[in-house]
């Protein structure tokens, strides 16, 4: 089996290569300006005996001489000093090539560290310079990109599997008793049949809302290739048309009022977020009751504010309705209809537009809801 060499080692062989490279060019460059310096020596009369070194040479021959002495000794030099440097050299590159990376040694440490269970290790390399500081950003990035959505895959399957098992267990438990009874008449099949279709019902509106809170978390910011223009103004007013049924059945007084309010964002997830508020409105009132949707625009974006009539809420739990599976006052338990997830929807929607949302109770009952969108992602 092939072993190929660390990114350390090559870096190291090539840093000493050049290094040899160099030196010897610097070598023979030095040899060959010896030469050309002793064949400037000036000459002496012929027969002249000239002593070079231990020996003596006619005066004809001492500048080849003198040339081929100090090129001798240069050659010398060089043969001791060139193994030398090119030790240093490999010396010197092992460590600075160590030094620089060493961030690369953390990131592959934490990579291995990593797992589903702790991806909320970070490398926060804050000596780092250069492209490996943009690295670890990059990386420590990443990370929560990650980590995010486990978090997401985490509460979805968390709500999910507790939420599906009281409509599951009421499908089991009306088919169980129905068919343990001999006597069981038509009458009691159609009241089993209509138990079962609200159960699911139920079920398939929790899983629709489950995956469309999961989608809008797992954004995080809409792209631009998604948005498109979206009046909210158009948005409520659907929101209002789709509940009018329900809300002439209990009696209520339903006002629309504001100018055009336009943004850019996605128009299913926009249309969403208009309908939870006035469904929540709806639904959560008091039978005789009131609802008002109001739209404007602002510098830089548009409004929606939903309001209605409904019980009191407590001031200090109204950060609570924003929870998944909150309905009110009423908790995840309670007989209201939905899935509980509206204003959790609302709330993912509304940031991955990059916008706010906020709610207030109403005095006397009820609850007040406005949504802010910015006219594009900032």
């Amino acid at each position: 089996m092939r072993t190929r060499l660390t990114l350390r080692w090559q870096l190291t062989l090539l840093g000493t290569a050049l290094v040899a490279l160099v030196s010897a060019l610097l070598l023979w460059l030095g040899w060959l300006l010896v030469g050309g310096v002793a064949a400037s020596v000036p000459s002496l009369p012929p027969g002249t005996p000239v002593r070079v070194g231990t020996l003596e040479v006619p005066a004809e021959q001492v500048t080849a001489a003198v040339r081929d002495a100090a090129r001798a000794q240069v050659l010398h030099a060089g043969l001791i000093a060139f193994p030398l440097v090119v030790l240093a050299a490999g010396l010197t590159s092992w460590v600075l090539v160590g030094r620089v990376l060493a961030p690369l040694h953390e990131i592959t440490a934490t990579a291995r560290r990593l797992s589903a269970e702790n991806l909320d290790a970070r490398l926060d390399l804050r000596e780092a310079r250069g492209e490996l500081a943009e690295l670890a950003t990059t990386f420590d990035a990443m990370l929560a990109r990650l980590q995010g959505a486990f978090d997401v895959q985490r509460r979805f399957v968390a709500n999910a599997s507790h939420e599906l098992r009281t409509p599951l267990s009421v499908l089991r438990t009306e088919v169980d008793v129905t068919l343990a009874d001999p006597d069981a008449d038509v009458a009691e099949l159609r009241r089993m049949g209509e138990v079962v279709r609200d159960a699911t019902r139920r079920a398939d509106d929790l899983v629709s809302g489950l995956l469309l809170l999961a989608r809008a978390e797992a954004l995080g910011r809409i792209a631009e290739p998604a948005r498109r223009p979206v009046d909210l103004r158009d948005a409520g007013a659907h929101a209002v048309r789709v509940t009018a049924t329900e809300a002439a059945r209990r009696g209520l007084r339903v006002t629309t009022t504001g100018g055009p309010a336009p943004v850019f964002g996605d128009p299913v997830l926009l249309e969403r977020v208009a309908g939870n508020l006035v469904e929540n409105a709806v639904r959560h009132n008091l039978d005789g009751g009131w609802v008002e949707v109001c739209t404007a625009p602002f510098e830089g974006g548009a409004e929606l504010r939903v309001s209605s009539s409904g019980p009191e809420i407590d001031p200090a739990r109204v950060g609570e309705l924003f929870e998944p599976f909150r309905r009110g006052p009423v908790p995840r338990t309670g007989g209201t209809a939905g899935s509980g997830l509206g204003l959790s929807i609302v709330r993912a929607v509304v940031a991955a537009h990059g916008g706010a949302v906020r709610a207030e109770p109403v005095p006397g009952g009820g609850l007040t809801v406005v949504v802010r969108l910015p006219a594009g992602l900032s």
